[in-house]
């Protein structure tokens, strides 16, 4: 049976008071259709998904063209029924259609197949996937023709109801699967008549039951899995349970998180066994941490791949770099894209990185700039000592060999080569290459004039004596 996903992502959100439109909006560090698209993609292929848009339709293309999937343009807004309306030409060759709302970011691939499973099973013509909430008020609930049944009368708006009706727990999640034929041949049976003037995709239920066409009904195991959001408060919710599952998965796997309600870990992060996640860490976007490693409070890593036995002490920021197994950084390092930290190698208290790759063993401690730069293995960088790798128009590169000793306070003027084993002096500005086992100065010589501040110190002491006696 060949069954096609089509994903409803064209309205605006107006409850969020947001301008972006409200599927790009995010949660544990994807956008919301991202999620659906994830779910969506382990049920079929990236090309039978269609995704639906309307408002501000190139952006939200854009941010999710890289997953393969379809678009079919709603150019009107006019409801869930018109939208599958304007999606009907290009899923007309499939005999079957699962729909999915592209704000439902926690319903989970299983339940989709469930779905997909018991339509085929029960031979319907629509599907509807429930949920029976703790507080049902607000959504519409799903009559069945008894409570033992699968199917299904109708599905009554809250508004709609009759005092027997409010005692119905059972809600309609806006999930459907449809066999094909039967839902075109009757889809423009849909009208407007109701409060907001649109065609509303549940009212298949009732024409198609109307029609003598079976109409079945199957509960999702957790009703958290079909919740949307309709403001920043209920998004917020949202990105607290997927942070959350995030993190006792992470758990389940054998990593220590002290206070993962204090975590921010977005739902791609991989993390080894063993490794330890202080209280206030943020892991974020599609970052992989190693085994045995140690992430102190406060730090924020990006993208970005540490391999094991990594320690990252207190308020490091790392995005998209490579730091290999051992390497030790900060406190409140800064390792920009591009970087390359080797194994065992240090980057201390306030040392930024950018474009660097620093080899095995390497040091740079303290308080020092490096940027476009190659960094052999066994260099000690002193504190203080920056790579000056721009002229005002270029970017250009330095190349410090293995086993050299950048001395504390050195500029090093790109583009440079120091020599391999060679040291450059404390303070000096260097401005050519150094060849190796070479030692560099660039600073003035010293020049100490013998009691000077003794001297300053009687001649401005006489002139406070003279202004004293006028």
């Amino acid at each position: 049976m060949r069954f096609a996903i089509v994903i409803m992502a064209a309205g605006k959100g107006t409850r969020l008071k947001s301008k972006r439109p409200k599927v790009l909006h995010q949660i544990g560090g994807k956008a919301l259709l991202e999620h659906v698209i994830h779910a969506a993609t382990q049920i079929v292929p990236p090309q039978d998904v269609y995704v639906v848009v309307g408002h501000q339709a190139g952006a939200v293309q854009a941010a999710v063209a890289s997953t393969g999937v379809k678009f079919v343009t709603q150019t009107e807004q006019r409801g869930t029924g018109h939208a599958i309306q304007t999606a009907q030409q290009a899923v007309a060759g499939y005999e079957h259609i699962i729909v999915l709302s592209g704000d439902v970011p926690l319903l989970q691939p299983k339940t989709i197949a469930q779905l997909r499973d018991f339509h085929l099973a029960e031979r319907a013509a629509m599907t509807v996937l429930t949920a029976a909430p703790d507080q049902p008020h607000g959504y519409g609930r799903v009559v069945r023709r008894s409570p033992s049944s699968a199917e299904v009368i109708a599905i009554v708006e809250q508004r709609a109801l009759t005092p027997e009706q409010e005692s119905i727990r059972e809600i309609n999640s806006g999930i459907y699967a449809f066999a094909t034929k039967p839902l075109f041949q009757l889809i423009n049976e849909l009208t407007t008549s109701n409060t907001h003037g649109e065609y509303y995709l549940t009212d298949m239920a009732s024409i198609l039951v109307k029609e003598g066409e079976r109409v079945v009904a199957i509960e999702a195991e957790n009703a958290t899995e079909v919740l949307g959001a309709n403001t920043i408060v209920e998004m917020s919710e949202l990105d607290k349970a997927i942070r959350l599952s995030a993190a006792h998965r992470l758990m389940a796997e054998g990593v220590t998180i002290y206070r993962p309600d204090t975590t921010v870990i977005d739902s791609d992060v991989h993390v080894g066994p063993d490794t330890i996640i202080e209280p206030f860490v943020q892991l974020l976007g599609n970052t992989h941490i190693g085994e045995d490693c140690r992430i102190r409070s406060y730090s924020v890593i990006e993208n970005s791949t540490l391999a094991n036995h990594v320690l990252v002490r207190q308020g490091c920021v790392i995005t998209e770099s490579h730091v290999q197994t051992g390497a030790l950084l900060g406190p409140y390092a800064h390792i920009r894209p591009g970087s390359e930290i080797g194994e065992e190698a240090h980057v201390g208290n306030f040392v930024e990185t950018k474009k660097v790759r620093l080899g095995k063993g390497s040091k740079a401690n303290h308080l020092s700039y490096l940027g476009d730069a190659e960094i052999g293995s066994g260099v000690n960088i002193g504190a203080g000592a920056i790579t000056c790798n721009y002229d005002g128009v270029n970017k250009h590169r330095t190349l410090i060999e293995d086993g050299v000793f950048i001395g504390s306070d050195s500029t090093l003027v790109a583009p440079i080569v120091i020599g391999r084993g060679s040291y450059v002096a404390a303070g000096s500005c260097i401005t050519e290459d150094v060849p190796a086992d070479a030692l560099a100065l660039g600073r003035a010589r010293q020049t100490t004039k013998v009691d000077w501040a003794k001297s300053r110190r009687s001649q401005i002491q006489a002139v406070k004596e003279v202004e004293k006696s006028r």
